[in-house]
């Protein structure tokens, strides 16, 4: 299991933009299996590329904002493919769709971009955060609208489980319903207070050991760590998550 965790790389976002290439180094060198990207900060791509293949990282997908999805969908093709990843996340939305039409214009987007891209093989996902627990679309919240697990729909989960709990939910019983249609699960915790802000993983209030059996018979293909904030330096954060991870994977 050790070999499906990865860090999606918006946590380092200022590193990468210092020194890209050292960052990967040094994430192969902590025992990371994968990277998820959020950008190249203006790197060329062959030489990332050429790292990744040095250090055997792997892509665990692309966050991929709208312009770019929608408008410049072959580019972010060719670094998928570059990249040798299947999987492409919209991490979120503007603000100004956040009501009911934008989430079914959105919907049927990604339903058109997931049917576009099927036969090269690729998955399009949605990144949640707790916005979408505000708006309620046919009896549900936008996210249940979005992710609806129903055979006509071709947008997968990347659920976030610090935004799930975020929201007022169980983040354990809501994965239950993405069982096989959420290839990447997006982990980081919350801390024991009431500002409930981001924290390392095994420092907070949420139980990840039974997340991560759930995702070993759900089809979990990644775990991501993502932690927005860090408190201190984020390498050193990302350090005691992946600590803390490993402990738990061996109990």
């Amino acid at each position: 299991m050790k070999n499906k965790l990865a860090v999606q790389l918006y946590t380092l976002r200022d590193a990468c933009k210092e020194d890209f290439p050292g960052v990967l180094r040094a994430l192969s060198v902590m025992g990371w299996a994968g990277v998820q990207f959020a950008g190249f900060h203006d790197y060329d791509l062959d030489e990332l590329k050429a790292v990744m293949q040095e250090t055997g990282l792997k892509a665990a997908g692309m966050h991929v904002g709208m312009d770019d999805l929608f408008n410049h969908t072959e580019k972010v093709c060719s670094h998928a493919r570059l990249f040798e990843t299947v999987d492409i996340i919209l991490p979120s939305i503007p603000q100004q769709l956040q009501n009911e039409d934008g989430y079914i214009k959105i919907k049927q987007q990604l339903n058109q971009l997931a049917a576009q891209l099927k036969d090269e093989g690729f998955r399009i996902s949605y990144h949640n955060h707790a916005f979408e627990f505000n708006t309620q679309i046919n009896g549900q919240s936008a996210l249940a609208y979005l992710l609806n697990p129903a055979q006509d729909n071709d947008i997968l989960a990347e659920i976030d489980v610090y935004w799930v709990k975020k929201g007022g939910y169980d983040p354990l019983t809501f994965i239950q319903t993405y069982a096989g249609r959420m290839p990447i699960i997006h982990l980081k915790d919350m801390t024991n207070d009431d500002k409930q802000s981001y924290a390392e993983i095994g420092t907070g209030s949420i139980d990840f050991v039974p997340i991560l059996q759930w995702g070993e018979a759900s089809g979990v293909e990644w775990y991501v760590v993502e932690q927005d904030t860090c408190p201190t330096d984020p390498m050193t954060c990302i350090q005691t998550s992946f600590n803390n991870l490993t402990k738990m994977i061996e109990q």
